[in-house]
């Protein structure tokens, strides 16, 4: 079996991030990005729910012998949709904790 992994694409990585090569944010103003925290957290997990879909029909597709995907691959979709989830729930479990933390805050 030919396993082909792609090369990582730093530049890439870092744009789809909202950041430059050198690891400044992009200049992008919040009325020009348009977009809020809760509009980039829904994204994200619009992103991860799309990752979850792919891994479980590449695992239905392995599970039914199907030639054209390798289990290979859909061992590495299963991961990275495990940890694009896990990353999910590590940002709401920090937001949850801020929130917290402010609501029991004095004024």
């Amino acid at each position: 079996m030919d396993v082909k992994l792609k090369p990582f694409d730093f530049a890439q990585a870092a744009a789809r991030a909202g950041l430059a090569t050198n690891g400044q944010p992009l200049a992008k103003t919040r009325a020009a990005a348009g977009s809020s925290f809760g509009d980039a957290m829904a994204q994200a997990l619009k992103g991860v729910s799309q990752q979850q879909m792919q891994a479980q029909a590449m695992q239905r597709e392995v599970q039914l012998d199907n030639p054209t995907v390798s289990l290979e691959e859909t061992m590495v979709a299963m991961q990275k949709a495990q940890i694009g989830f896990q990353a999910a729930l590590q940002v709401r479990n920090r937001f949850v904790a801020a929130y917290s933390e402010i609501m029991n805050m004095q004024v």
